[in-house]
């Protein structure tokens, strides 16, 4: 009888070891899992931090082509209109009335009206590159387009872009509404690149 009671005793108590180990493997086998899904959440979210950190502007500003935004620029304050491109050192913007502003990256100082878009890191190639803001006033004054220059003492300036030199632009100044004509033009003004803003056109895109 006693023999027998032992026995039982021993097959109780090793039958509450194995539960308690059974508990114990469970309960490290939760813990494993739980500390494996917090160091999954954080290694995706350091990759995407650091995937973000990656961004510039531009590429925030490309997720908002085709939707009005407002550039708070160095000088000028806002400008506001529909983004229709992004360059390597400009964006282009058409105001409400029509025109064609041809802004200045590093003048920009805020964005408004980006949304949720982003654009992914642009690997700007040999091109690209090269079609910067010197080349795009260059596009304007091959136009003879009359226009607003609006420096970043808040001035603005207005004529025809004659040539576009390393760090400057040379505008012949005459009233807008008349061409460029010699006997219109009231002075030539050499203005420093780092002093534009943004060029405005005088008359709406495609007229």
């Amino acid at each position: 009888m006693t023999s027998n009671a032992t026995k039982c005793t021993g097959l109780w108590t090793a039958s509450l070891v194995v539960v308690r180990w059974e508990q114990l493997f469970a309960d490290l086998e939760a813990q494993f899992d739980a500390r494996s899904g917090e160091d999954e959440s954080v290694e995706a979210s350091s990759r995407t931090r650091a995937e973000y950190g990656r961004l510039q502007l531009a590429d925030r500003l490309r997720g908002a082509r085709g939707w009005p935004v407002t550039l708070t620029c160095r000088g000028v304050g806002e400008l506001s209109g529909r983004l229709v491109d992004v360059g390597v050192d400009w964006l282009l913007v058409i105001d409400a009335t029509g025109r064609e502003l041809l802004v200045a990256a590093r003048a920009v100082r805020a964005a408004g009206g980006l949304g949720s878009a982003t654009a992914p890191p642009a690997d700007e190639g040999p091109v690209a590159s090269r079609l910067d803001l010197r080349r795009a006033l260059r596009g304007l004054a091959r136009d003879r387009a009359p226009l607003q220059c609006l420096l970043d003492d808040g001035s603005v300036l207005a004529g025809t872009v004659d040539r576009v030199g390393a760090d400057f632009l040379e505008l012949a100044e005459h009233p807008l509404d008349v061409p460029r004509r010699r006997e219109a033009v009231t002075g030539v003004r050499a203005v420093v690149l780092d002093a534009v803003v943004a060029v405005r056109t005088a008359r709406p895109a495609g007229v």
